[in-house]
């Protein structure tokens, strides 16, 4: 490549998908996180980011671009990594990855709530033990779950993911509740009919709670003491959008004193840490923020970057333009 050849710099190792950029050239980090001082020299050059949900996009890893940056493309849907108005400052155009992650995270969320349910870990790990062969056959009372056929489902957050999860809870009879800033139509037509309630009204009422909202400073905490004291104890609560909007200190204590049936949770507070409270409970499952790991989805987003990326460079309008 040129001199002048554009230099697209992609933060982690990807799934592929796409033609790559065409009259560019791709720098793929490794598979494993850089330091912030590796991230700062990789990107140096750059006239694309192709930077990742923890990636920090600020002034200094802008600067350390230097002034060839045109875009910063997230891969991911949510975009609080990035200081929005730092890249305006210096007129670098920001993209996500919106409908490529909606079938993935939803499914996940599914598998988090049939797995607490049903105590699916707990089950595993009894199965694969001395006790399961030295017990005998279960007697029709052990190892307890809670239906899911006919109960309340609420959504917080009615987006494209916030009601993938709601279309999947139809085929388990739920009737469908949801929190959101403004009414969403989408919600309260067929075939959901849904119902929208208050977040504290929906806590109350709900058998299933699924969070979906993007993290901001007014949802940080949105689940805390005070609102896990809503939720009945045979509840479950489930997180496949951001860890900061659950309070983690009160959880493990509603969890630990079973105020609450159990929690799933593919984000986490202060990830990649969990803390070992947390990881001590057995009522709750956690992942390791795998909502779109499917390999269709994956690619999906890698091409959905690279055409982000392609558009900017070739002089149009950017597919999924946020700023």
């Amino acid at each position: 490549m040129g001199v002048d050849t554009p230099l697209v710099c992609i933060t982690r190792k990807v799934t592929p998908g796409g033609e790559g950029v065409q009259g560019a050239e791709v720098r793929m980090a490794p598979d494993e996180r850089m330091s912030r001082a590796e991230l700062l020299d990789f990107v140096h050059g750059a006239s694309v980011i192709v930077s990742m949900y923890h990636d920090k996009v600020d002034a200094e890893l802008l600067d350390a671009a230097g002034p060839s940056l045109r875009a910063v493309c997230n891969y991911a849907v949510g975009f609080e990594n990035i200081d929005l108005d730092a890249c305006r400052e210096r007129n670098v155009v920001v993209t996500n990855t919106p409908d490529a992650v909606t079938e993935g995270t939803a499914n996940i969320a599914w598998a988090l709530i049939l797995g607490v349910a049903r105590r699916l870990v707990e089950a595993d790990k009894f199965a694969r033990s001395p006790a399961y062969a030295e017990g005998g056959p279960l007697g029709m009372a052990d190892w307890m779950g809670v239906h899911l056929t006919g109960q309340r489902l609420l959504i917080v957050g009615a987006g494209r993911i916030g009601r993938a999860v709601a279309l999947r809870g139809l085929g388990f009879g739920m009737k469908i509740d949801y929190v959101a800033r403004s009414r969403h139509w989408d919600f309260e037509l067929a075939p959901l009919a849904g119902t929208r309630v208050s977040l504290d009204e929906g806590l109350s009422r709900a058998d299933v709670v699924s969070i979906h909202t993007p993290l901001t400073e007014q949802t940080r905490h949105l689940i805390n003491a005070e609102r896990l004291a809503l939720m009945k104890p045979e509840s479950i609560l489930v997180n496949t959008a951001r860890g900061p909007v659950v309070e983690e200190a009160p959880l493990i204590q509603a969890l630990r004193e079973r105020r609450i049936w159990g929690a799933g949770l593919d984000v986490h507070e202060f990830e990649p840490r969990v803390s070992s409270e947390m990881a001590a409970l057995d009522n709750v499952i956690l992942t390791p923020h795998i909502g779109s790991a499917e390999r269709a989805y994956r690619s999906m987003m890698t091409q959905m970057a690279l055409e982000n990326a392609s558009a900017i460079l070739d002089g149009r309008e950017a597919p999924n333009r946020i700023a």
